[in-house]
């Protein structure tokens, strides 16, 4: 089992007065921080033309971290694939691992919100297809042969260069949520990330309904799991004291209202305002998605995932809140590293 950190994302708090500058240095100063207390891995996560100053670009961030550590593996969770032209998203892949030396995950996603894809000149409509076509490219300009392109795309037979630190390419992760999507991860993926949702609680039996798709697109693909690693990234807050959730809640409501009002922000402007409540019912999902208490509750817990992924997990424990106070971030980062991990590895 291995432990990620994240998802960095730089977003701004409502009433935060310190500039983008400062954020995107805390982000890998942070960065730096998971890798010496012990996280295999740092992942940061991919928007666009939100209100709060989401992080929209993350192979440059990856970069800087990359530059900045020596050991942690560096992961988007996600990318959103169709926004990238393709054989770019290769390159630019390509240089983000050798400058980590092999430590880059390429995590993908489809994509759902409206005003990225139009403001981008990309269509919403086909976006799953150009995700498959995205994978396809990816290993064509990552191999020694030349690029063709698949059923979406075509290219004049180009050879890519650079090539990625290691010979295999770099290992492409998809983040999905819908059971095709899931299950398309399974057929042409070498690792799923998994999340919650707004309208259903994020259990260990909806974990193990996911990880049921990602086998039948093994059988799709006639594939075993072979190397394949199952993720997923959930709201964590750790401490030896009892009020666990009352330390997180405020800043998870705000982290989760966000994506949920990204589809009513359409143009914006202005600095980033309070977000407004969950009803009681998506306040109760989110609390029960979250792992948040003492660190023997969150290994129980994390136990329960771990019996659920039945293949290789890497859980990403979310540890990156906006708004929260830099000192209770850091110790719960910390109590999660010193008194969680040891017991799981």
């Amino acid at each position: 089992m291995k432990f990620g950190y994240g998802l960095i994302s730089c977003q701004t708090y409502a009433g935060d007065r310190r500039s983008e500058a400062d954020r995107y240095q805390e982000a890998i100063e942070l960065a730096v921080e998971a890798e010496a207390l012990g996280y295999d891995s740092v992942w940061v996560s991919e928007h666009h033309f939100v209100d709060d100053g989401y992080l929209p670009s993350v192979l440059p961030m990856c970069a800087a971290i990359a530059a900045r550590t020596h050991r942690i593996e560096i992961g988007t969770a996600v990318a959103l694939a169709p926004l990238y032209e393709p054989l770019r998203l290769a390159e630019d892949s390509a240089t983000v691992d050798l400058i980590s030396n092999g430590r880059f995950i390429l995590g993908l996603g489809q994509g759902w919100r409206p005003e990225e894809f139009e403001a981008l000149h990309v269509s919403l409509r086909n976006r799953h297809r150009v995700l498959e076509d995205t994978v396809t490219v990816l290993r064509q300009a990552w191999s020694g042969g030349l690029v063709t392109g698949g059923n979406v795309s075509s290219y004049p037979g180009v050879s890519v260069r650079p090539k990625p630190a290691r010979s295999g390419g770099i290992p492409i992760w998809i983040g999905a949520t819908a059971k095709p999507a899931v299950r398309r991860a399974g057929r042409i993926a070498d690792g799923f990330i998994s999340s919650g949702s707004f309208d259903e609680a994020f259990t260990p039996g909806y974990f193990r309904r996911q990880m049921s798709w990602i086998r039948d697109g093994f059988e799709e693909a006639a594939r075993a799991p072979g190397s394949f690693t199952a993720s997923m990234f959930l709201p964590t807050f750790v401490t030896k004291q009892q009020n666990a959730w009352e330390q997180l809640a405020e800043h998870m409501h705000y982290t989760y209202r966000k994506y949920a009002d990204m589809a009513h922000a359409r143009g914006r402007t202005g600095p980033p305002q309070k977000a407004s409540p969950f009803s009681p019912q998506q306040a109760a999902s989110l609390r029960a998605s979250a792992l948040a208490g003492t660190p023997d509750d969150v290994v129980a817990k994390l136990r329960q995932y771990q019996e659920a992924a039945g293949i290789e997990f890497h859980f990403i424990a979310r540890l990156y809140w906006p708004g929260m106070n830099r000192d209770k971030q850091r110790e719960a980062t910390q109590v999660f590293a010193t008194e969680v991990i040891p017991q799981l590895r």
